[in-house]
């Protein structure tokens, strides 16, 4: 099987990690103005840096920088291209619970073009700490929000007058996309995620009639535009860059916010996008079942079953986590499976509502059962 031979995700995870105190705290002090960038950037390295040894530590071979320098999983990379800022808006998504975000968005003021991303240096200090904390069989695992995401929010009348075609604005941002991965690999990085909260959210009526109405697309034109977008992306990829996707239903401080139900709709197009492995959420009964995964035939891909939550901090049954990757296997090959938290920890600087030392033991009890459903060995492969 081709991804076996690649990468560690037998046990893997989504990427975002709890914010430390230093980090909270020196984010809220650089709100405030009370510190520079420069003091905050200090911090966060040296935060980074503890926290790739901590990764290290309890057994993970794929490792992230926590996405610790971000608000947000998606808002702060988007504005790292020319044509797209993020400002200060009141959001109209609130989660289970009341829960609302903070109120900041992205909003389209030019052509988009990508110049020297940004974020091009946080991963090359991922890398660096890596190689350096790290014995070889490590990687570093880079999470970026996938092109699709763009449309995960309603379009006002001046971006309608930049885009009037939706189709040029999409190609815009997939060659953006192209360089930002181009930029990636060359800086050594061999293992992409990206993170995509749209395709599970076609069977949303509110959400699809939002896209509908903000490009005058029919559900099936948008769709069709989002699969060649990212294939665009991802067909220039090397043979030795992995790029998955962590099909995400909303998280915020253990809250969702949409995709109720199976993945029925969606999991018909998954042989039809080209990534190496499909992250899905599988922590509770919204999810549904396991048969629409009948629908995935291609062989050279993995599908990472999430089944362990990041909301809430109390372990799984470990049995009943192997029961449910068995009965996944009547629809997946069980070498084709892999198992991960159901999302990040925190996809907002916020964070869900578990602390630090139940992260982590969340983090070793989903490695140590899958060690134990596909031995040592293949497990840290």
């Amino acid at each position: 099987m081709l991804m076996a031979n690649k990468l560690p995700l037998k046990g893997d995870h989504v990427g975002s990690l709890l914010r430390t105190e230093p980090i909270k705290q020196a984010r809220a002090a650089f709100a405030k103005e009370e510190i520079d960038k420069a003091t905050l950037k200090e911090v966060e390295d040296r935060e980074i840096e503890k926290l790739v040894q901590k990764q290290i530590e309890v057994g993970l071979k794929t490792i992230t920088d926590g996405e610790f320098r971000r608000i947000i999983w998606h808002h702060d990379f988007f504005s790292g291209f020319e044509g797209i800022e993020m400002i200060k808006n009141e959001r109209k998504a609130t989660f289970g619970g009341g829960n609302k975000p903070k109120p900041i968005t992205i909003v389209i003021t030019g052509k988009i073009k990508n110049h020297d991303h940004y974020m091009i240096e946080h991963f090359k200090f991922l890398k660096k700490a890596v190689d350096k904390y790290g014995d070889g069989t490590q990687v570093a695992k880079f999470a970026i929000p996938a092109p699709s995401v763009i449309m995960y929010r309603s379009f006002n009348e001046r971006e309608k007058e930049i885009y009037p075609n939706p189709v040029d604005m999409f190609h815009d941002l997939g060659v953006a996309y192209r360089e930002v991965v181009k930029a990636l690999y060359e800086a050594g990085c061999r293992y992409i995620q990206f993170d995509d909260t749209t395709f599970t959210a076609f069977n949303d009526q509110t959400f699809t009639k939002r896209m509908m109405e903000s490009t005058g697309l029919s559900k099936e034109e948008i769709l069709d535009l989002m699969i060649k977008t990212t294939n665009d992306v991802l067909q220039v990829k090397p043979e030795d860059l992995i790029i998955t996707v962590h099909m995400c239903r909303g998280n915020f401080r253990s809250k969702h916010l949409h995709a109720n139900g199976g993945y029925d709709y969606v999991a018909p197009i998954f042989d039809q996008l080209h990534y190496d492995a499909f992250f899905l959420e599988y922590d509770d009964e919204r999810s549904g079942d396991f048969e629409p995964l009948k629908h995935i035939n291609r062989r050279d891909v993995e599908i990472v079953l999430g089944l362990i939550t990041s909301k809430f901090p109390e372990l799984e049954e470990s049995f009943a986590i192997k029961e449910r990757m068995i009965e996944a296997s009547q629809f997946i090959p069980l070498e084709n499976l892999a198992i991960s938290p159901q999302c990040g920890f925190a996809s907002s600087e916020e964070g869900n509502v578990l602390t630090e030392e139940e992260q982590w033991n969340k983090i070793k009890h989903m490695l140590q059962i899958a060690e134990s459903v596909f031995g040592k060995v293949a497990a840290n492969k």
